[in-house]
């Protein structure tokens, strides 16, 4: 079994007979489309798993060499075949019967494949159990087709990262400008909804990690409010923000995955009160009409972006919305604050997950994490190193009176004094924001380098949702528009954001360039 997995991690292996499969063209593909053609018998589920691996097998280590995808799941076939005799039997589980899923690898599945986290040291992590949130995908009928690559550690190992590089995956390319970055951490997710290796993704997000590479890669991408998905089995960074959250092309797309992933979790304290419902079905596109939002226009907003910007701003007024400009509060030390609070929880989370782990893995806390990656610095840090692990690993604990303050101002700075006071000094039910400007440029000297706007850090900080939609090209690279509101207002933004993307209809299908389509110039005049 280790030869099997080992050759479907490193390898990106596929399933047999993929090239003899029914073409079904599934490029660009939305669940309902897909689901009507299973519904028409025009494909069925294993025919649309076999198309999907045969586009990841073409594209993710060939052509255009994307590295999006860590593994593609040896049982995948096996569980659309299962799902396509329960259709022929009459039992249709709900919009995602049959729908190929692609997992991010730090959430646990059931399936022959490692939950990796990005990291060597966890090459041998194959649990055989679900996180709750994929046992919530299979009870709604969708195939767990793989898993994708990520920024290792979810992003927190180093202040020098490159963002979607993991030692496990290699660097994952953006499918708009190949040289571009697909942003973190959940960069194999959004690579791959873009290049339609699955309609949809599950990522996680700490701050930003849904957000960013949902945007960056021209998707649609929700980080929901903490306590609405489990975080059960899903390898942690801070138990106060991450979250799961759902990746697609459209905002009904997300909406279909987000509703079968909430449910409550009893080993996940905080999600005690989530309640499932279809988040689907309210979409609307007069939900703009009348709706007040509040508008932060960011200092320093690249010109190109800010057009972009224009633009949806006009689509919303143009909706019936009623936009009022909000300016930012300071919050002084929000970011510091946040900063001591994952370091903090990254050492208790990390530390308990681990020790959860099967025997084959031999790095069971933190400092062995440390210690592993220095004993194998030549692929576990051959661009970056570990400083933030090395951090962490000094902090004081959970009950340290240095972390419990922190925790208390930053949520009360992000919350009640960021995000609920300028919606309230708005009369508004929602905020509107670029979410990142276009990507940067993937560097293993320098690390990321990007120092323009973010929406991430007040809807992580705050556990509030916070949606992104495309807002179109800016110089060749998506950019998103985020819609952010109080505490599950999920229905809210999606809503909004639907309307939004109905009357804006900006996504543009990726063309995986060398690099970005920024126009003539660059050669001169002679």
């Amino acid at each position: 079994m280790r030869r099997i997995l080992l050759a479907f991690l490193l390898a990106g292996a596929v399933v047999p007979n993929v090239a003899a499969a029914k073409t079904v063209r599934v490029e660009e593909a939305s669940i309902d489309q897909l689901q009507a053609m299973m519904t028409r018998g025009e494909a069925s589920s294993v025919e649309l798993t076999r198309a999907y691996l045969a586009r990841i097998a073409a594209m993710d280590r060939k052509g255009p060499a994307l590295r999006s995808v860590i593994a593609v799941n040896p049982d995948a076939l096996d569980q659309a075949k299962a799902l396509d005799a329960e259709r022929r039997a009459g039992r249709i589980r709900g919009p995602l019967h049959g729908i190929p899923v692609l997992i991010k690898d730090n959430i646990e599945t059931a399936d022959r494949m490692a939950t990796t986290a990005g990291s060597l040291a966890l090459k041998d992590n194959v649990t055989g159990r679900d996180a709750p949130v994929v046992a919530e995908l299979r009870r709604a009928g969708a195939v767990i087709l793989g898993k994708t690559n990520l920024s290792e550690w979810a992003n927190i190992r180093s202040t020098h990262a490159m963002s979607g590089w993991s030692a496990v995956g290699g660097l994952v390319k953006n499918p708009y400008a190949l040289d571009r970055t697909a942003c973190g951490s959940s960069s194999g997710s959004g690579a791959a909804v873009a290049a339609s290796f699955a309609a949809v993704a599950v990522g996680t997000e700490t701050d930003g990690s849904v957000t960013c590479p949902s945007s960056i890669n021209g998707l649609v991408g929700l980080k929901p409010s903490i306590g609405l998905v489990s975080r059960t089995r899903v390898v942690p960074i801070s138990h106060s923000q991450d979250t799961p959250g759902p990746m697609g092309r459209s905002v009904r797309d997300v909406a279909l995955l987000l509703s079968a992933m909430v449910a409550p979790d009893p080993a996940d304290p905080a999600t005690a009160g989530a309640v499932r419902r279809d988040y689907a079905s309210g979409l609307s596109v007069s939900a703009l009409s009348g709706l007040r939002i509040g508008v932060i226009r960011p200092k320093d907003l690249p010109a190109d972006t800010a057009a972009r910007y224009d633009a949806a701003l006009a689509v919303l007024r143009a909706g019936g919305a009623v936009l009022v400009d909000v300016t930012p509060p300071k919050l002084d030390g929000l970011g510091d604050a946040e900063f001591l609070v994952l370091q903090t929880e990254l050492k208790a989370d990390l530390n308990s997950y681990l020790a959860t782990t099967p025997a084959a893995v031999t790095a069971r806390t933190l400092d062995q994490l440390i210690a592993f990656n220095r004993d194998h610095a030549a692929v576990e840090m051959p661009f970056f190193g570990q400083e933030i692990f090395e951090m962490a690993a000094k902090t004081g604990g959970l009950d340290d009176a240095a972390y419990k303050a922190a925790r208390a101002k930053s949520l009360r700075l992000a919350g009640q004094e960021g995000i609920d006071a300028m919606l309230k000094a708005a009369g508004a039910t929602v905020l509107v924001e670029p979410t990142y400007a276009g990507a940067w440029l993937s560097d293993p000297v320098y690390g990321d380098q990007y120092n323009g706007p973010s929406a991430a850090e007040l809807p992580a900080i705050a556990g509030y949702p916070h949606l992104t939609v495309p807002m179109g090209l800016a110089k060749g690279l998506p950019v998103g528009l985020s819609f952010i509101a109080t505490r599950n207002g999920e229905a809210t933004v999606l809503g909004a954001g639907y309307a939004y993307e109905q009357r804006a209809k900006a996504r543009v299908v990726p063309t995986y360039r060398a690099q970005a389509d920024v126009g003539p110039g660059l050669e001169g005049v002679r």
